[in-house]
Order: C-alpha cells, then structure tokens, then sequence
C-alpha cells in the first residue's frame, strides 16, 4: 500500500494521516443522530467484538467450574495466570513479530518512522526497550491483571458484592447495557487515573515507566509501574456495585488488558493486502506519547476536550497545546506574592 495517499511524512520519516482526529458524536450537543449511526459500527468492530469474542472464549472454555473458584487454591490461580500470560505472549507477541521484528510492512503507516530496537537507551532494563518492556508486563503485568480476575470470579462464585449477580436469563437489559458500556467505562476510568499519575510526584516515581518508551511498540502496551498496574485494572470493580455477570468481567478484563495494545501498535493501519488496510485507532495515545500532556483518553469519551487536552493531530492541535504549555509555564515561572512584613 501507498501510505502517502492516506497521509503525510515529514522530514524525519514520521508517518502523520491525512485526516484529523475526531472525538466521538456520542456526549455532544445538539445531538447529531446520523453522524452517531456512521460512527456506532467503529465502536463494536473490529476490536470491542474482538475482546468480547476472547471473554466469551474463555467463559466457556477456559475459566474453571464455580465450585472450584469458590475454594481459593493455588492450582486454578496458576493456571489462570499461565492463560493470561499466554494470551499476551501470543496477540502482543503476534503484533510485534510481524510489524517490528519481521518489518512486513516497512514503515508504512508508522507514526515514528523509526524502530525501538535500532536504539539502545539506559532508561531500559539491559539497554533495550523490548526486553524491558516485557520484564514488566509478566513481571507485575500479568499478576496483578491475574489478581483481579482471581478476586473478581471468586467473590462472584460466593455470592459476594455490593451489586447482584445475575445471569441473562434474569436480567438481558441490565446485562446487555452494561456490556454495550464497558468500553466508555473503562475509557473514564482511564482518563481519570491517567490524569491523576500525571501530576508530580506520581508521574515521576510512577507513570514515568511507561513513558520512557516514547516510540511505543506493543511490548510497551502494558509496561508499567506496579502502582500503575494497580490502579490500571481497578476499573473492574465496578462489577461489584453493578448488576453483573463473570463473562462481562472476563470481557471487561480484556478490553482493560489486551486491549492495551491498541494505543500502542505505532502505525495507523496494518496491511493485509495489496491494496487493504484495518485502522488501528492508534493515533490518540501515541499523540499522547509523543506530547505527554495530551489525549488522556482515546476520544469516545469528551473529557479531554472538556478540559481542553484534546490534541487532533493537526496543526490547530499544535497551536492549541502550544499555548497550553505556555500558560503552564508562565504559571510556573511566576514570582511568589511579597510579603507584606
């Protein structure tokens, strides 16, 4: 594919896509009804149906009997870790075997024209971006991901929590709304914790893990502080005050952890063909990488544009968050009040 008929390159090989991102007509006034029903399929396809078709893979055939999840024992916690750890290995792994490792595509598409591992750098463990990454996302990743899963599916299979457990046959609408919501939950969820681990001291003793990889790749997707991965994944507790059911927490695990990836894959479409590409939704967060202070979340939900970080990749964006940062600085740079003693 011809990357330049969907965008630009700069001087440095940056891969820049023609169009400028939009926010999502969803929490918008006056309503816009047709621009919402054009939108609503890229809210189910590919990758919320993706993770939901994994969660529902697992429910069925690879999550343990109630009676055994209702005992803690340490040989059904192993085994979900070890499904856990598989299933990052093998789509993160995936992704980066072909994009990164076999460079299928080049660079085409990339937004960084460059690859991590042409550069070494000492921020990283061994001086490489990839094995760093990855110490940290089956390091304390994928445990405490494992964690809340272990919490989640036990207190369900004793019948606790705040909210009811039920099953469809129950309740389908209060299931099915929740199901529909679980991306927005978890994109607030998201936004508000990665504002919070933005501001001093977190962001150095914590989030600044995850943004030494400034030219993310997928292994970077989940590479994070422990404290980052704790905060990360308590947006599943929410099932326990909601009427819920262990496949939406098993789907809601996925869309917090797999889908991860998606704002970290680096180009904004995977080639499948001559002439075919899948958008990968990616430019949000790695607009967010590059610039630090912009795109907290991914733009369904309105926050960042509420709070005036929304950066839509254009050159608007660039003045808008140019002057934002010298705002900021002139704040900082202001001389403390006199005293008047």
């Amino acid at each position: 594919m011809d990357d330049l008929k969907y965008g630009m390159r700069n001087k440095r090989g940056d891969f820049m896509p023609g169009e400028k991102l939009e926010g999502a007509p969803v929490f918008v006034w006056p309503p816009r009804p047709l621009k919402f029903l054009r939108w609503l399929p890229g809210y189910f396809f590919p990758w919320n149906a993706v993770f939901f078709a994994l969660g529902l893979a697992l429910w069925t055939w690879a999550t343990p009997a109630k009676e055994t999840l209702a005992i803690l024992d340490w040989r059904w916690i192993a085994y979900l870790w070890l499904r856990n750890s598989a299933i990052v290995f093998v789509l993160f792994g995936g992704v980066e075997l072909r994009l990164y490792v076999q460079r299928s595509q080049g660079n085409r598409f990339k937004f960084n024209g460059l690859f991590p591992a042409d550069k070494k750098s000492d921020v990283f463990m061994f001086g490489s971006q990839n094995i760093d990454n990855m110490i940290r996302t089956f390091g304390s990743g994928v445990p405490i991901w494992t964690a809340y899963e272990v919490l989640m599916l036990h207190l369900w299979a004793i019948g606790w929590g705040w909210g009811p457990w039920t099953t469809f046959a129950e309740h389908p609408w209060a299931l099915v709304a929740l199901g529909l919501a679980i991306p927005m939950i978890h994109e607030a969820h998201f936004f508000c914790i990665h504002w919070l681990i933005h501001r001093a001291p977190l962001y150095k003793w914590v989030h600044s893990v995850h943004h030494n990889s400034v030219n993310p790749s997928p292994w970077s997707s989940l590479s994070m502080h422990p404290v980052e991965h704790l905060l990360y994944w308590s947006d599943v507790l929410i099932h326990l005050v909601l009427p819920s059911h262990p496949l939406l927490v098993l789907y809601h695990l996925q869309v917090t952890g797999t889908g991860a990836v998606v704002g970290h894959i680096g180009f904004d479409r995977i080639e499948i063909g001559n002439e075919r590409g899948m958008g990968t939704h990616a430019y949000a967060h790695y607009l967010h990488h590059k610039y630090f202070e912009v795109n907290y979340s991914d733009g369904v939900m309105p926050f960042d544009r509420w709070f005036g970080t929304w950066h839509d990749g254009s050159k608007e964006g660039d003045a808008l968050m140019q002057a934002r940062f010298e705002r900021k600085r002139a704040r900082l740079n202001a001389s403390p009040p006199k005293s008047t003693q």
